[in-house]
């Protein structure tokens, strides 16, 4: 399995939440499989974007894309890192 993790700070949740679910079909053609959002415990526009991809290839390519680059600006998306990931194990406790 390959896996993104995106940390990055947004000007404000709400404006980019909406731009993030209008994107759910360009993310899904592109490889996405699942999702999960997470933020900061004491801040709420310091968001984590861990997602399962098809092809870390494909993940570069969608968020590295120049159309991607946009969207992230109209977003308020300020610095973002990205991670991309192998998964090793998964387990259940």
């Amino acid at each position: 399995m390959q896996y993104v993790l995106i940390i990055h700070e947004v000007e404000n949740y709400q404006a980019w939440k909406h731009l993030f679910d209008q994107a759910a079909a360009m993310r899904k053609e592109a490889g996405e499989i699942s999702y999960q959002l997470l933020r900061y415990d004491n801040d709420a526009n310091n968001i984590v974007h861990f997602s399962q991809w098809s092809s870390l290839e494909r993940a570069r390519r969608f968020f590295e894309s120049p159309e991607l680059v946009e969207i992230r600006k109209k977003a308020g998306v300020k610095a973002p890192d990205f991670i991309y990931l192998q998964a090793l194990e998964h387990g259940v406790l």
